[in-house]
């Protein structure tokens, strides 16, 4: 089952490496792996999309918690959230695909040599469904993917507070 993990870490030298290290230490795969500064900038959000049973992302998560750098956890899959993920893609094709597209949600940033390249955002069926699209009316050439962020709705989620 796929599982998106997202944490709150110090904004050190060293801590993405020593999440990687736990990873690859204990044989799990890291799918996609977005990290960047929170609204403190001493701490960053760390989201990757990972797969396994719960039993295992309950290992992973309480691995996770032992590292030094780690603030807190949160696996997003179980519970309410917002996902998404950015994509831009060259497709070679005609103004067809163009129209496809755009009534896709997709937005066209350049059109030259015969390469429509395409910018998108969204959840990870609609980039599915994109990817696919596209190759159906098209050439996929170029794909660049950023990875799933996630985000709970609310009140709820991952907040760092600093002890005053």
């Amino acid at each position: 089952m796929r599982h998106i993990i997202s944490m709150l870490m110090q904004n050190e030298a060293g801590a993405l490496v020593r999440v990687a290290g736990m990873f690859s230490q204990r044989g799990f795969n890291i799918e996609s792996l977005n990290v960047a500064p929170t609204e403190d900038d001493t701490v960053s959000r760390l989201t990757l999309v990972t797969t396994g049973s719960d039993d295992v992302v309950d290992q992973i998560n309480r691995q996770l918690l032992k590292l030094v750098d780690v603030i807190d956890v949160l696996d997003m899959t179980g519970g309410e959230h917002v996902e998404s993920e950015l994509v831009m893609m060259k497709v070679a094709g005609d103004d067809r695909l163009a129209e496809q597209a755009r009534a896709a949600g997709a937005e066209v940033l350049d059109a030259r040599d015969g390469l429509f390249t395409l910018r998108f955002v969204g959840g990870e069926s609609a980039v599915r469904d994109l990817i696919d699209s596209m190759s159906g009316v098209g050439t996929l050439r170029e794909l660049v993917r950023s990875g799933a962020v996630a985000i709970t709705p609310g009140d709820l989620g991952l907040r760092y507070e600093q002890e005053q």
